[in-house]
């Protein structure tokens, strides 16, 4: 989780209030030699241009996004099981690009690109209208106390900005561990007219979405986690 450092006064040149707060987070020896090492082969850096994910896999295939993936554990599993598809992953913090990258090199993992920088301005600026397959927003930060709900992620200007990112049928899925965010989140999304519900209410956990070792100690603690599967129309 981020730090409320001076979360109440957020500023941003380009409009929107930012869902984090960048401060110097701790990187490991083996992180920092591996985004030295790896940044050049499996990071593509922020542009106010439209991506080519062909041009950036060397393929065609179906695109998904993933916003916000910590230390990349579940990224990677997702990625191997699905190994069709190309991942573009989103993350702004070191210690978790760091990781994730080292994870691909010792995997040998071909289909994920990192992108470290603001969500926002990347799907705004470098994701083409219609061309994403999924959008998979996993536990991002659940900003608890009321004064900084207007930092969340979910909120309806991005998701509809995301929405038109998707190809007709392609779907946006987002899980949370905190039910008041759970509730939002399905608020914002039913009320975008792009999406559809693809349950009735919150949704299963799919398969494809492993269970973390952070959210299987909360299961067995009696927390609850709340997925949300909406569909482009």
């Amino acid at each position: 989780m981020t730090s409320d450092h001076n979360v109440d006064t957020p500023t941003h040149p380009h409009g929107h209030i930012k869902s984090f707060v960048r401060h110097r987070s701790y990187m490991s020896a083996n992180q920092k030699e591996s985004t030295e090492r790896l940044m050049p082969k499996w990071a593509i850096p922020y542009q106010n241009a439209l991506l080519n994910p062909a041009e950036v896999f060397g393929r065609h295939a179906p695109v998904i996004l993933e916003i916000g993936f910590g230390m990349g554990e579940t990224t990677l599993k997702i990625a191997q099981a699905r190994p069709d598809e190309d991942f573009l992953c989103v993350e702004v913090f070191d210690a978790g690009v760091g990781a994730l990258l080292r994870r691909i090199d010792e995997h040998e993992v071909s289909n994920i690109r990192i992108l470290q920088h603001d969500a926002v301005e990347i799907v705004r600026d470098m994701i083409a209208p219609d061309s994403l397959n999924g959008v998979h927003i996993y536990f991002p930060d659940p900003w608890p106390k009321k004064r900084h709900h207007k930092r969340r992620l979910i909120q309806p200007p991005f998701i509809k900005l995301l929405s038109s990112r998707l190809r007709p049928g392609g779907y946006i899925h987002c899980a949370t561990d905190w039910e008041h965010y759970a509730e939002q989140m399905l608020e914002v999304l039913s009320a975008e007219p792009l999406l559809e519900n693809t349950a009735d209410g919150f949704a299963p956990r799919p398969e494809y979405r492993p269970v973390t070792k952070f959210e299987a100690r909360g299961l067995r603690l009696g927390h609850g986690v709340w997925d949300l599967i909406f569909k482009r129309l």
